[in-house]
């Protein structure tokens, strides 16, 4: 469960992260400037397919730092204010949180950049439903979807978006949930049969922690490719200060264009790639 504080910048409601959480909102926000050329194509008077941005686990919009009293943009707010700074705003605006003040700090703080979206406050599972059904299949969409744990991600969600021909993803999946309970969730099963179905027939459990959580993310990545659309190269590891392996960003996207420009801006070491 997210904590919570109080932005003193604009009384609303802001949540708790970690000091690294503004090294994943640089990748999002370069990708939203990087992208502004492509997005324009389908924005009028050049397109009419439209350019979503859609946040299924929004958030309110603003977060403290833990541990300092240092306030700083959530994501919807980056994504915005790079796309408003790019020239190239998005023509929609998909926002859920499961959490009803997060919605309404979070609307708030959209209206004040001078911008609307349309906002949900229902599981991810039932809102992705929604927001598909209102976007322009013609269109070029982008999803961050930056869910807290494994559990609150189902493939399902995935497996929807991505019956759109042009949507990009941006996923955070996190290690540091699989690595805590790794063998609950190999013990329970229904976790891991919501996030990536069929992986009993693929993950050997027997062996060590390390290649089973290798063999499990590779299976994941596998069902994510049968769908049409595939995984960039160089996966990006976000750490904590103290080297704690926190999640992998995931950039997925159904053209190679998408694919180039993740693979100019994420700036993969070695260290950081899993595959």
């Amino acid at each position: 469960m997210a904590q919570n504080a109080i932005d003193p910048a604009d009384g609303l409601l802001a949540d708790v992260v970690g000091p690294w959480a503004s090294e994943k909102h640089e990748r999002l926000r370069k990708y939203v400037d990087s992208y502004r050329s492509a997005r324009a194509m389908f924005l009028p008077p050049r397109g009419t397919g439209g350019a979503a941005y859609i946040e299924l686990f929004s958030g309110p919009g603003r977060s403290q730092v833990e541990g300092v009293e240092n306030y700083i943009d959530g994501s919807p707010i980056v994504a915005l204010r790079a796309a408003q700074k790019s020239g190239a705003k998005f023509s929609e605006l998909h926002f859920n949180d499961l959490n009803p003040d997060n919605v309404d700090a979070l609307r708030q703080r959209v209206t004040r950049l001078g911008s609307a979206g349309t906002f949900y406050n229902e599981p991810a599972a039932t809102a992705v439903d929604r927001v598909i059904y209102a976007l322009n299949p013609l269109g070029l969409h982008f999803a961050f979807l930056d869910p807290y744990n494994l559990e609150s991600l189902p493939f399902s969600i995935i497996q929807k978006l991505a019956t759109l021909n042009r949507m990009d993803m941006l996923i955070h999946v996190s290690i540091f949930d699989l690595q805590r309970n790794l063998r609950r969730y190999l013990s329970d099963g229904r976790v891991l049969d919501s996030f990536m179905p069929g992986w009993r027939d693929g993950v050997d459990v027997n062996r060590g922690d390390q290649a089973v959580r290798t063999a499990l993310l590779r299976h994941w990545l596998g069902l994510i490719k049968s769908l049409g659309t595939t995984p960039a190269d160089g996966i990006e590891l976000v750490s904590a200060t103290g080297g704690q392996r926190l999640y992998w960003l995931v950039f997925v996207s159904a053209h190679p264009l998408g694919r180039k420009l993740w693979r100019d801006i994420s700036n993969v070491n070695d260290q950081g790639r899993l595959l």
